[in-house]
This record gives structure tokens, C-alpha cells and sequence, in this order.
């Protein structure tokens, strides 16, 4: 598959833009500034909803739109796949909360407390729709200069990988991820409460279950995935690698206390859940949160069974990176 047409309108760098993709390899060639980086973090959004470099959606908004009576930006593409044809489009209107209108008084340096608030519109082939209905649409990879942090960054960037990746394959991950994150801030709220005296242990047989149930799910999806990769990434790292060593994907689950091996049964998880929740409970009581799941799961990367991200070179993390 691939995207035939892609339309921006006022999306970062980019005033108006309208080009054709086609379905081979293409490189983009350019000055610094002139929006190489803007037409890929725009096509990545069109299939995950999301920017791969920031989280405040404002800063996706050309500046020089807020300067008009209404702040909005506009990216469509029309996508050509085996099965059938699609349109995507996403739209962002900054909106000035304290005049509750269309207008906001933006500038490069606003925070984050004083900036416009942002409605994000989503529409599939015309139709409104949730961010989870985009996702795998478009199945994208990305790799920059940043992704080197999924190597030796913080380990809730490895497991936004592993979720990402996951939820452009499998729409019942997506939806099992979003209730995970509803059942920990839920479960987490009671917990405060409950170390603070103003609720009763008893009550968290309910979301004990519910964080059960979908942990278990998301921690057997992310074990076959990763068995995956390693035979995967193993080949492509022989190859850019030559002589750096065997590359090994290591999970390490909070749940289990062991490296996955590719073969995890969801009946076994749910059990083996149910015993280290049982084992977690009294500092999770004294903590006031959720100390086991897959919100707390690692992933590591090994060549020759040394850790990359505490021994490796820069260019040895890149290539695991880039293999990944």
C-alpha cells in the first residue's frame, strides 16, 4: 500500500502543500528548515494520530495560523492499499479557552498553561471517528537521530515502542491498552485513598480483576512480539553489524520476574498475576500505587549477552536501533 496524494494545510513549516507519493522509494533533498522532517512526522500522524517528536499537539499548528480568525490545521491523504482505498484526514483547531472562541494570542514561546487548548478531528473516508479507529490504517515505521533512546533511554519508551508497534497489527491490543491505562489511574486513585484511610482495602478485588484481565493480555501480546523481533532483528543486525556481536531482545515482565520466551500462555499469565499481585499488595498499600503489570515491564537489548544500552558505543546502539 501506499499514499498516492497527501494535502497539508498550515501543518508546522508547511502554509499549503499538496504532493504525490509514489509507491517506490523516494528521497527527500532540501536546506535545513525547508520541511524534510514536517512531511514525515505528518504522514506518521495520519497513521497513528500522534507526533513521533512532541505530545502538546499546539506546536503542530503553523504559526502564522494563529494569526488568523480561526487557528487550524488540516492534513489529508488519499491511500491506495491491496484490500481497498481510503481518505484520511485530521484536523487541529487551537481554541483561546479564556475567550472560549476560535482566537487564541499565540506566540513561539507561550508554556504549555497559558497555550490555546487543541481539538483534534478525525475523519476515515469521510466519516467522524476515534483516534483507535486510524490507528493501522497506515502501517508506518519511523527511524531518526531519536530513536536511539528506545535503546538507552527511559524504559517507558521501550514500552511505548512495543505498544505502538502492537496497535498498528492488532485493534483488540489497542483497545486492551486503553483500558489498562483507565483501570491503573483508577486503581492507583484508590490505593491514595485507601493510605490515606478514606476507603477500605476490600475494594480492590474490582479493579485487581480488571487489571488482571488486561495485563494479561498485554503482557502475552508484547512476549509473542518480542519472540518475533528477535528472529527478525537478529538477521538484519548480522548484517549492519558485522562482527558486533549475536543481538538478543530480552522482556523482562514485573508479572513473571523472568525474561519472556515467546511461548506465554494468557491462562498461565492470569495466574502467575494473580500470585505476584497478592505478593505486591502491602507495598502497594504503603506506595499508593500499582507496583506490578506491564506498566512496570522492561525491555532490554544484549549482544553477546552484554547490555547495549550501559556498554554499547553510540554506533553500536544506532545499529541495534536502526536493526530494531
Amino acid at each position: 500500500m501506499h499514499i498516492v496524494h497527501l494535502s497539508l494545510a498550515n501543518f508546522r513549516n508547511y502554509s499549503r502543500l499538496e504532493l504525490d507519493l509514489p509507491p517506490h522509494i523516494m528521497v527527500l533533498r532540501g536546506e535545513n528548515a525547508q520541511g524534510k522532517s514536517n512531511l514525515l512526522e505528518a504522514i506518521y500522524l495520519l497513521a497513528t494520530s500522534k507526533s513521533p517528536r512532541t505530545t502538546i499537539e499546539r506546536e503542530l499548528i503553523n504559526w502564522a495560523a494563529f494569526e488568523e480568525e480561526i487557528s487550524v490545521c488540516r492534513l489529508a491523504a488519499d491511500v491506495e492499499r491491496t484490500d481497498r482505498n481510503l481518505q484520511l484526514e485530521i484536523a487541529l483547531m487551537a481554541r483561546d479557552t479564556a475567550n472560549n472562541d476560535g482566537r487564541s494570542a499565540f506566540s513561539p514561546g507561550q508554556t504549555a498553561a497559558s497555550a490555546p487548548h487543541v481539538q483534534k478531528r478525525i475523519r476515515v473516508n469521510g466519516i467522524q471517528r476515534r483516534a483507535m479507529d486510524l490507528i493501522g490504517q497506515i502501517n508506518v515505521v519511523t527511524f531518526s537521530v531519536i530513536d536511539i533512546d528506545i535503546i538507552r533511554g527511559e524504559p517507558a519508551l521501550r514500552r511505548r515502542y512495543l505498544d505502538i508497534t502492537n496497535s498498528q497489527i492488532d485493534h483488540q491490543y489497542l483497545h486492551q491498552l486503553q483500558r489498562y491505562h483507565r483501570v491503573i489511574m483508577q486503581r492507583n486513585r484508590l490505593l491514595r485513598r485507601i493510605a490515606e484511610h478514606q476507603a477500605s482495602a476490600d475494594e480492590l478485588s474490582f479493579w485487581d480483576q480488571e487489571l488482571i484481565q488486561t495485563g494479561a493480555f498485554l503482557t502475552v501480546q508484547r512476549d509473542h512480539m518480542v519472540s518475533a523481533l528477535n528472529i527478525l532483528a537478529q538477521d538484519i543486525h548480522d548484517e549492519l553489524g558485522s562482527g558486533q556481536g549475536k543481538l538478543r531482545l530480552a522482556y523482562h515482565s514485573s508479572i513473571t520476574q523472568d525474561t519472556a520466551c515467546g511461548d506465554t500462555r494468557l491462562e498461565e499469565i492470569t495466574d502467575v498475576f494473580v500470585h505476584a499481585l497478592a505478593k505486591a499488595r502491602d507495598k502497594e498499600l504503603i506506595r499508593g500505587m500499582s507496583l506490578v503489570g506491564p506498566h512496570r515491564d522492561e525491555l532490554r537489548f544484549l549482544t553477546d549477552e552484554v547490555d547495549i544500552a550501559i556498554y554499547g558505543s553510540r554506533g553500536q546502539q544506532r545499529i541495534v536501533a536502526l536493526s530494531l
